[in-house]
Parts: C-alpha cells; structure tokens; sequence
C-alpha cells in the first residue's frame, strides 16, 4: 500500500510513495476486452475450480523481479495487424533518474507558478507515484492557468539552469525565510529535527527546503515527457480546520514515449471508473440525502453481490468454516475493552445513549466474535476453530476522501477468525492461502503481490511467541510456492501479517486479502482454553479477509472487467428481443423458460430492433435472442453474443442447454 514519510523524517518534504507497478495494455480492447489478459476461466463448480487452479495456479510476483512487479510491457499499435511495440513504464522505485526528474519537476513548477503569481505562498512539493504536486496557497487556478504554468516551466527547462544543493544552519534558514514572507516554510523548518537544513536552489532566482535528490541540471529533464494535470483543493495539513491550497498534480516520465503509454492508460482507467459505469449500468449509487460514502446497491448491482456472497459462504462451509451474524451496535464498553476507543477513536461515529447506557456502532467485528468464542468453555480438543461473517461496519471518514466504492463510511468485510493451538498456525495459515486462492480464482484474478510483515519495535507479546508465529507464516508461503516480500518491522503491533495485492487487467495493485496474527485481543479478552493437563492457557487468533470489502471489491471488479462481466456473473444474461411485439407474447414464455432455468433473461420492446440490440449492447447484456416471425414458427431464437458474435438461429432447449453448460464452465459463448 501506498506510504508517505513524515515531514520530520529523512525524506523531509520529498514524501516517498511506494508505488504500484502497471500493466499498460495500449492494444485496444476487444470484446471481450479482457480476454487477452485472461487464460484463467472463473468457474462456479469447486471441484472444476480445483482442477483448474492445479492446472494453471494463482502466480505471486516478487516485486524484487523487475520484469514482473516493478515495471511492465505496454503493447502499443495504431494499427491492429502490426507488429505491436512494448514500452517498458518504470517506476520510482526501479529507476532512480525518474524520481529525480519528477522531484525536481516539482520545484520546477514551484519556480514557475510563483514567477507568474508572485503573491503565492509554497508549501510541499513531493514526488508520488506517477508524478509530482505542489501545494500553494493562491488564488483558485483553471486550466488556462495550468497551460501558462507549464509555458513557464518549459522556459525554465530550455534555460538549463544547475539544481544546487546548500547547507545552512537552523537561524540562516529563518532568516531567509522571514525575508521572503513565506509562512508554511517557516512551519515546516520548525518540523525538521536535523541539522544542518539543506535547500536546493534552481540557478539563483529559486530555492526551497529539501533534502534532494534531483538531477544535475534542468535540462537534464525532457520537457515533452512533463504535463501538467490536474488541479484540485487540499487542505494543509490534511486537516480541514485549515486553509484550502490550490494542489497542482503533473505527471512526468523519461520520455515522450513513456509519457504516451501513461496516458493511454489513464484513458484505459478513465474508461473503466467504476462510478461513471455503476451509473451507466444502474448498479449502485451514493445517494447525499441519505449521507455521503453511504452505498446504495440497486437491482443490478444487488444480484452480483447476491453472487458473490453465495459463493463465498458456500468455499467458506466448504473450508470448515461456521458462519455468523452479529449486530450492527453494542455497549460502548465492548469497544473500551478491545482498545478500539482508545486507539480508533477518530474512526468511530459518536456514541449513542440508549437507557443511560451509551451504545457504539461497529467499526469491526473482531469483538463479537470473541464473545461467541467466550460462551463456553473450550477443550484443546475443540481447535482449529474457524467463524466467518459478511459483517457490516462504520467507519468515519471525511466527505473529501469519499471515492465512490472504493473509499465509503459503511461496507461489508468478508471477516474471519481462527481461534487455534500454537503448533497449528502453520496449518491454519496454509488453509487461508488456499481458500484465498479459490475464491480470487472465481474472479478471474491469478497474480498477487505478497508481502509478510514482521515484528514492529513496539509490539505485544513474548519474543517467543513472536518468533513461532512468523516462522509459521513463512512456512506457510513457501510450502504455498508463492514469492513474497518481508517488510521488516511492518507488522501490526499485535501480530506479524501477510497482505496479499490482486493484480488487475490494467497491472493495477489492489490491497485485497488480509492475514494477522493477533496476540492482543485474546489478552485483552482473557479468552482462554484447558489444555491435556486441565491447565487454562490462551489460544492464538487470526484475523483474514480474502476480499476486503465487498463494496470495494465490487468497484475493482467493475473496473477490471469495465462493466463487461462474464456471463455466470453478469447482472443479465441473456435479453429477448422481438422484431415487432407481434412477437412480444412468445418471447414472454422463452423468457419465463430461461429463468425457470436459473439464467437471468428479460424481455424488452417498444422500440425498433436496431435500437433495442444498441441498447443492449451499451447495457454489456452477454447475449441476445432476437425473435421474428420466423422464430415463432419454428420454436427458436437468433442469438447475438456480446462476446462471440452471431451464433446464429438456436432451438429454444439447445440455447438454454449451452447456456447452462457456459455457466457452469464459466465461459463465454
């Protein structure tokens, strides 16, 4: 997951995003679009699922490979029949010229902007994933603005003027500062705890506080590879009690070549956004009189998730699972007792006073379980013990970080918890693994980012302990043969963890499955068990979630598929469409046949047939039987796949024969 450095670290002002590794594919996009991407067919049969993931397997990338995770082809070509061109996209990490091109890009733009508008106060201006931004307090800015920036930037790149690094001493860097009237400078110098402070000028007409680096001069950067974005409010700090700036985002590549594939993607990524095709396709919505980051789930969007959640509670039985359902509020001592007051408080919604008792709403579900844990007494003989739930939580988060499905104030985890002996986490882990495996396979996903992180320098719990966990998760991984990163010291402070990142078909890195060893709550909880010496001892508990949330896991598979789901998953498999509604009473009983077979089929009419099959098509319905008078004669329908084309003229059993058989395949046909 994305991280930035404090201002009082080494970094300084240069927060250092770790960025995700993209799969750019600049060859457009057939339909289906993503069957090039894919040669894994998600299935619904688990014994055929099995059978397929011993066949093909699930692929963890080693983000230490650079042609696998840090960096990846872009197939280009403007023609479809030529011989398609690969653009190798780096990343901050992988090349360190690109990270210093768009750090200095940063102050580049910084140079410029306070050129044009004097007036204007700077504050950070670091490098990120795909770019760089400066924050300004200044007057609001358009895009006509933006285009007089970047003039002005290319003025500065063409003048090749030396990036110059400085040191200087805490009282000559106030004094500058006063001098130039600059206050957020000032509030960031009183954030840095080293000494000397180091500035870097631009020639010596600009210079801000950083710790570097950047390149030797500013011709060194191409100013064709440079565009400036996008600007957007922020507040300082992130706090919203403080003023608004005016935040400029620029991307900035090697080449004029990289900087294309960039914005072919960004187009790719444009098309897929979730909440642009949710609407088109009438699959949820954020409705503000009912409050923002709150989901409405429609019809469409409702049957998905109706799929999603009956296949994962059918794995979950399958893996020996119990299922739950727990209350959406308890007693706000509950969440005293589990530290969630104390360490989430700004995350919770307020309290609530019901009999004089106050009341919480919940923002996990890790408490309720332990107390369906703590009903009775438990044997060693009992464990493994395994409950799992799609537990709806709340969380606050402020209306400027709401982003569609993806960032939302409630949403349903696909929780889990293991309760279990120390000498089975080995075991325990390895069955998660494969269950996650299982189930992302049925989505089409079968390459993850791992990464194992280990103890924190604070932490709860024995050394030991510590130790036996964190061997098991290891050992777990490699008898998985999955390749993975440790991030030293990146646990949670209860626990070591394996996070696990799908990859998307645009090479996009979503954090998706979690599992953690918790040493906290069991302790906090006092849950225990009675051992073979009727000793009371405490079991060990692992959290996991395979797909997150279900909200934001639907927007990712909006996005991977762009609204064109295969068609066990589609919404509507199969729309009926008469030539005139002569036909209309027929296509009512092939209706009524299809979906007393279990496939989502309707009827729709009232307009002429080429608008009906546009409809359709601008719907993404799999597949369409159109019915004219020669159909009725002969007890057929003409049908058009989305993804095959014209499959020509079907008797009615034999469609719903190979419907079936698709669906039950997870096939297109």
């Amino acid at each position: 997951m994305a991280t930035s450095h404090s201002l009082s670290d080494s970094s300084r002002f240069c927060f250092l995003s770790k960025s995700s590794s993209f799969y750019f594919p600049l060859k457009p996009f057939l339909n289906p679009p993503l069957s090039l991407h894919f040669p894994l067919k998600p299935l619904l049969s688990i014994p055929k699922r099995r059978e397929l993931s011993r066949a093909y397997g699930a692929v963890a990338t080693d983000s230490t490979q650079p042609t696998i995770a840090t960096q990846h082809d872009v197939a280009e070509s403007s023609q479809p029949k030529q011989k398609l061109k690969k653009v190798i996209l780096p990343t901050n990490e992988s090349s360190q010229r690109l990270l210093r091109i768009r750090h200095t890009c940063a102050h580049v733009m910084a140079m410029a902007v306070q050129k044009l508008y004097p007036d204007a106060k700077v504050t950070i201006g670091p490098w990120i994933d795909n770019g760089f931004y400066y924050d300004f307090d200044m007057e609001p800015l358009t895009d006509k603005d933006l285009k007089r920036i970047k003039k002005e930037m290319d003025r500065i790149i063409g003048r090749n003027l030396p990036l110059v690094r400085e040191e200087v001493t805490r009282h000559e860097a106030q004094r500058r500062i006063m001098a130039m009237n600059e206050p957020y400078k000032m509030e960031i110098l009183e954030s840095i705890k080293e000494e000397p402070i180091t500035i870097y000028h631009i020639g010596d007409e600009w210079w801000d506080l950083c710790a570097g680096p950047h390149v030797e001069t500013t011709g060194k950067i191409n100013r064709k590879a440079v565009e400036l974005e996008s600007v957007a409010g922020a507040y300082w700090r992130g706090d919203e009690k403080k003023p608004v700036l005016q935040r400029i985002y620029g991307t900035a590549w090697e080449n004029e070549e990289q900087l294309k594939a960039y914005l072919h993607f960004k187009e790719e990524s444009k098309r897929r956004d979730h909440r642009r095709i949710g609407q088109d396709l009438d699959l949820f919505s954020i409705q503000e009189d009912a409050g923002g980051g709150l989901v409405f789930w429609h019809p469409k969007g409702a049957i998905v998730r109706h799929i999603i959640e009956d296949s994962w509670k059918k794995t979950h039985i399958g893996h020996g699972y119990d299922l739950l359902y727990t209350p959406h509020v308890a007693k706000a001592d509950l969440w005293k007792i589990s530290g969630h007051l104390d360490f989430y408080r700004e995350n919770m919604y307020d309290q609530m006073k019901i009999e004089d008792e106050l009341y919480q709403l919940r923002p996990m579900n890790c408490p309720y379980h332990i107390l369906v844990y703590q009903r009775k007494l438990h044997s060693y003989r009992d464990f493994p013990i395994r409950v799992a739930e799609l537990g709806t939580v709340y969380r606050y988060e402020l209306s400027g970080s709401l982003h569609g499905l993806f960032r939302v104030r409630g949403f349903t985890q696909d929780d889990a918890h293991i309760f279990c002996l120390e000498d089975q986490i080995k075991d325990e882990i390895r069955g998660v693994l494969d269950l996650t495996e299982e189930i992302l396979l049925q989505f089409g996903f079968n390459k993850y980012e791992v990464n194992l992180s280990t103890r924190p320098e604070k932490a709860v719990g024995d050394d030991d302990i510590w130790e036996k966990a964190t061997s098991a998760l290891k050992d777990a991984l490699d008898d998985k043969g999955w390749s993975y990163q440790i991030d030293e010291g990146g646990g949670a402070f209860y626990g070591p963890k394996i996070d696990l990142k799908i990859e998307d078909a645009l090479g996009r890195k979503w954090q998706c499955s979690t599992i953690q060893v918790d040493f906290n709550l069991p302790q906090r909880f006092d849950i225990t068990y009675v051992d073979s010496n009727s000793e009371k001892k405490r079991p060990i508990m692992i959290h996991r979630a395979v797909l997150g949330s279900l909200e934001r896991f639907f927007g990712v598979l909006i996005e991977h598929y762009a609204g064109d789901f295969p068609l066990w998953l589609s919404p509507i498999q199969a729309r009926v469409l008469p030539v005139t509604d002569t036909q209309l009473v027929y296509c009512n009983e092939v209706t009524r046949k299809l979906k007393a077979n279990g496939i989502r089929a309707e009827v729709s009419h009232g307009e002429r047939l080429p608008k009906l099959i546009r409809n359709a098509e601008k719907q993404k319905i799999p597949l369409m039987a159109v019915v004219g008078p020669k159909e009725v004669e002969t007890e057929t329908v003409t049908v058009r796949s989305r993804f095959g084309g014209e499959l020509g003229t079907i008797k009615i059993d034999d469609f719903v024969c190979r419907i079936k058989s698709a669906i039950e395949n997870g096939i297109s046909i």
